[in-house]
């Protein structure tokens, strides 16, 4: 008989991991405790408790080809920078296309995990779960934790004095739905990361007056990258990977902000943090410094305290007269259906390659996009679920138990040298040497010089071109047979949806500096082939 695998919540991380254990043969149940999948990109005016919330007009800020599963590619006519209802959309295509919601329990809740008695020898669980009103109980041979890291608002109220006696409102931006309701008001965010960026923005159309505040300052990253491409096709290449090896931390962010200040001087729109670009996560914002250039808002130092009216700030000046307070501090993430066998301490979890608990008798509990990627998280959940699929299978075993350990220490050591000290830079990966990483876990890692002499075309745009997620269906378990020729087509599926208007056919032409791309990309190989 099949292994029977649950897998706890049906967003992104909850489908993907639903096809790879369909893949490997195993039998999956998925547990969503809602009525729809979708989990974080599913927008809701007032959506369940303990589930991730956006606001109505957000836009992803990783392109379609970076974000894509592996063997499903997002289609051409798709913008590369989707809204929350397209990737929707995506989600419903793919969740069709491989029948996977017939493997899903809607409206229903798992209250706890538990090992089975005899968990040392069967590595078997118990999950009780509810679905109107009534519990049951169930016994699978694995499971894959899905639920995400956008679960409980973190809303530290205790490092603001006074905020008790503030007249005005005060919420998390988890329960922030669309601007209407700021008209005209004086509105002060909190918080520098993606969502106070878009809140800042997008509330700035309508207030009075917007204020910024940040404790440590940021550096600010465009979608719109070199030539009009989206910024991770531009970055996220094997040819910049090898470049990277030969760089130290230093060089790469002397590189970075001489990049990041060309479009905006950093300093001189006071958000020049103290921090280097690679120390922290970057907020991703396109329309920011316009809002700011044009007064809309306020950058300001970090709030200190509160009056009955006004806030004050880290350098003694001080706002008043504020309607509203919007708290964009994050989340905070934990398990209690999972009692003893996994510890979150300050959003910090002990996982081997951010997957598995080293401290299990036996490797069937696994948790699948639990990380925070400079990059897409689609892909890596993906092939975490791959992974994950495998171990349960017996195909693929895991270290000793003091190994993971040392792994894991020396990884959560060279987080904390990096990056400055925060609750959300505790679970950082970076996107491409993390996916090399589990695709050689998992067995799918392309090997280009062999395709330079078999496949010379797709070696180039594979070394030269997005390292996308279709890379690791060329070969191994899972392969798939559209992989190659759907690698080819991503520039064309970049450009498609940009093409909505017809330009004369005597207009620039750009074979001259495609010829010489070429013929760079050539030279470049033929000294690999010849000297590597």
């Amino acid at each position: 008989m099949a292994r029977r695998i649950a897998i706890i919540g049906a967003g992104v991380s909850g489908l993907s991991s639903i096809k790879c254990c369909l893949e490997e043969g195993l039998e999956p149940t998925c547990f969503e405790r809602t009525q729809d999948i979708g989990g974080l990109w599913r927008f809701e005016e007032k959506p369940e408790d303990e589930r991730a919330s956006i606001y109505r007009s957000v836009v992803i800020n990783t392109s379609k080809e970076m974000m894509c599963f592996s063997d499903y590619p997002i289609p051409a006519d798709f913008p590369n920078y989707m809204h929350n209802s397209k990737i929707m959309e995506y989600f419903r295509m793919y969740a069709d296309a491989f029948d996977l919601l017939k493997h899903i329990r809607f409206q229903t809740t798992v209250c706890s995990v538990k090992k089975r008695p005899d968990f040392s020898t069967s590595g078997q669980w118990e999950v009780v779960t509810e679905s109107a009103g009534k519990q049951e109980s169930s016994i699978f041979d694995g499971v894959m934790v899905c639920s995400g890291h956008h679960t409980f608002p973190h809303l530290p109220l205790e490092c603001f004095p006074g905020i008790e006696h503030f007249r005005g409102r005060y919420l998390h931006s988890r329960e922030y739905k669309s601007p209407q309701s700021f008209a005209g008001q004086r509105v002060v965010v909190i918080g520098l990361g993606n969502s106070g960026g878009d809140l800042a923005v997008e509330i700035s159309q309508v207030a009075k007056q917007v204020f910024l505040s940040t404790r440590r300052g940021g550096w600010i990253l465009n979608r719109v990258g070199n030539n009009g491409y989206p910024t991770d096709v531009v970055i996220y290449t094997r040819f910049n990977l090898a470049i990277k090896q030969f760089c130290t931390y230093s060089i790469m962010n002397f590189w970075l902000e001489k990049k990041l200040n060309s479009r905006f001087n950093h300093e001189m729109y006071g958000l020049k943090p103290r921090h280097r670009p690679l120390s922290q996560h970057p907020m991703v914002n396109d329309d920011l410094p316009n809002r700011i250039i044009s007064g809309r808002v306020l950058v300001k130092a970090n709030v200190t305290g509160f009056t009955e009216t006004a806030v004050l700030f880290e350098d003694g000046t001080r706002e008043e007269d504020i309607d509203v307070v919007i708290f964009a501090t994050g989340y905070s993430f934990a398990f209690p259906f999972l009692e003893d066998s996994i510890r979150v301490v300050k959003n910090k979890v002990s996982l081997y390659r951010h997957v598995f608990p080293p401290q299990l008798e036996k490797p069937t509990l696994a948790f699948i996009g639990l990380i925070q990627p400079l990059g897409a998280i689609m892909p890596i959940s993906e092939l975490q679920g791959r992974w994950a699929t495998q171990v349960f299978q017996g195909l693929k075993t895991l270290p000793t138990e003091s190994e993971m350990q040392a792994e894991i220490t020396r990884t959560r050591t060279e987080m904390e040298h990096r990056y400055v000290e925060s609750q959300r830079h505790t679970i950082q990966v970076d996107y491409m040497e993390y996916m090399e990483e589990l695709a050689d876990l998992v067995g799918v890692r392309p090997r280009l010089l062999r395709l330079a002499l078999t496949d010379p075309r797709l070696a180039l745009e594979m070394y030269f071109g997005p390292c996308t997620p279709l890379q690791y269906r060329l070969e191994g378990r899972g392969k798939w047979e559209g992989a190659r020729l759907a690698i080819l087509g991503q520039g064309e599926r970049i450009i498609k949806p940009l093409q909505t208007r017809s330009l004369s056919p005597d207009g620039p032409s750009t074979s001259g500096v495609t010829l010489l791309k070429v013929g760079l990309a050539v030279a470049i190989l033929a000294f690999i082939l010849v000297y590597m």
